[in-house]
């Protein structure tokens, strides 16, 4: 997995900054108006504030960085977000918040001089299409931090997070630190794709494409799901209760807003 090049020895401290923009879509059946409302009220309830806290939270114990402060907000009609600020070192114990369990709060002298460059933040999208009977739910999910902290062993554990049948992930390494003779070096760990960072077991479930610039230290990664099981797509609804020629209707329908999504592109 990622970590700093055993050969690298750094002047002072590591000035890299490294960002995972993760995007992840859910889409459900739900055919009346009744039943597209309750997904809705269902998608919120089940990641509202705090669920999504409690998950960037994990994350942020993943990449070992520590909790300064906590920002969250629902949203009416639906919709929620919260924000993370990280430092990369250790904070004060004694300021602890119930939300985390980890120190946040600091007094305004021991603010870390990186706060702005560290922090996790995710936002929810629920909508729904008023005359296919599709839904859809998408979360964005940012996890940006510097020194040596990398966001990429989270991976596996947002996808498990999350419904994921489209998945769009954009991870990029910034600005350059120096090694102890001077000499600038713009990223710190080797890297080939985003697929490198994810199980096998998941990369098998997905049809899976990068486009990355190497020379930029850029690396994108698109996934969409293979199979359709159409009963965990219909919300409120047995699968027996719908015609052979309706469950082949719905998957077509389904299979197209994925790719749609997946694509970028409208299909006529």
């Amino acid at each position: 997995m990622l970590g700093l090049n055993k050969g690298l020895t750094l002047y002072g401290f590591n000035n890299l900054t490294k960002t995972l923009s993760f995007n992840i879509y859910d889409v459900c059946y739900a055919k009346s108006a009744r039943e597209q409302k309750d997904y809705i009220a269902y998608i919120d309830e089940q990641y509202n504030s705090e669920r999504l806290t409690k998950i960037l939270c994990d994350v942020t114990e993943m990449i070992g960085a520590q909790v300064l402060n906590i920002s969250k907000q629902d949203y009416e009609p639906a919709g929620a977000s919260v924000n993370i600020l990280l430092a990369e070192e250790k904070v004060l114990e004694d300021n602890i918040d119930e939300s985390c369990n980890r120190g946040i709060g600091l007094l305004p002298d021991t603010v870390h001089a990186h706060l702005d460059k560290s922090h996790v933040t995710v936002h929810t999208f629920p909508e729904y299409h008023p005359e296919n009977s599709i839904a859809t739910f998408r979360v964005d999910i940012d996890v940006a931090t510097c020194g040596t902290i990398s966001p990429l062993k989270t991976l596996d554990y947002l996808i498990g997070s999350f419904d994921s049948d489209i998945m769009t992930i954009d991870y990029r390494v910034r600005g350059f630190t120096r090694d102890v003779e001077g000499k600038k070096c713009y990223i710190d760990h080797d890297i080939t794709s985003i697929q490198d960072y994810i199980m096998d077991e998941t990369l098998t479930k997905y049809d899976a494409i990068d486009v990355n610039v190497y020379q930029s230290n850029i690396f994108h990664t698109k996934m969409l799901i293979k199979e359709i099981e159409l009963q965990n797509y219909l919300f409120n609804k047995d699968v027996y209760e719908i015609s052979p020629k309706q469950r082949l209707s719905i998957t077509d329908n389904l299979r197209r807003e994925m790719i749609e999504i997946f694509s970028g592109a409208n299909i006529y």
